[in-house]
């Protein structure tokens, strides 16, 4: 529903033209984020490194597929985010995008980590322009929130929206 709902962003979006900036992008596709050390119930200093794979949809054709890199840290926990994160993205037309989320939010519900980040773009293409991720990444066993060594990955979809 969200990919739909992002999709939708994407086609009433005004065409780019030589003279406009470039256009917004909507992009879908899988992360995988480990937590060091794992999130556990009351949050704690973590170090976040991941990785993404993204297929797009954007007014520019050329544009159709990125993979990511990602690290960051800060206070974490199953039920608490406070973390600065960059992902760099490589688009496959072979530019490059830097993405600083300040602003995120990790929870663990049902056993199944929902996250949601806000980022401005600082370096590459989109410079200055808002991004929003959210994802549901799957925790595999739901209880290790209260275990000795915590929620160290989550993998799972997400989606990219640069507007």
């Amino acid at each position: 529903m969200a990919a739909a709902s992002l999709a939708a962003l994407v086609h009433t979006a005004p065409v780019a033209t030589a003279h406009a900036p470039r256009a917004a992008v909507s992009c879908a596709g899988t992360n995988t984020i480990s937590f060091s050390p794992g999130l556990a119930l009351a949050a704690q200093r973590t170090r976040i490194d991941g990785s993404g794979a993204y297929r797009c949809l954007s007014t520019d054709p050329a544009l159709r597929s990125g993979v990511s890199s990602v690290s960051g840290g800060g206070w974490n926990g199953c039920f608490f985010s406070d973390a600065t994160t960059v992902e760099r993205i490589t688009w496959n037309t072979g530019e490059r995008t830097t993405v600083v989320y300040r602003m995120g939010n990790v929870q663990q519900v049902a056993g199944q980590a929902v996250v949601v980040v806000v980022g401005r773009v600082v370096e590459g293409t989109f410079k200055g322009r808002t991004v929003a991720s959210p994802g549901l990444q799957v925790t595999l066993d739901p209880l290790k929130c209260a275990s000795k060594g915590g929620v160290e990955l989550i993998t799972g979809p997400s989606t990219l929206v640069i507007v």
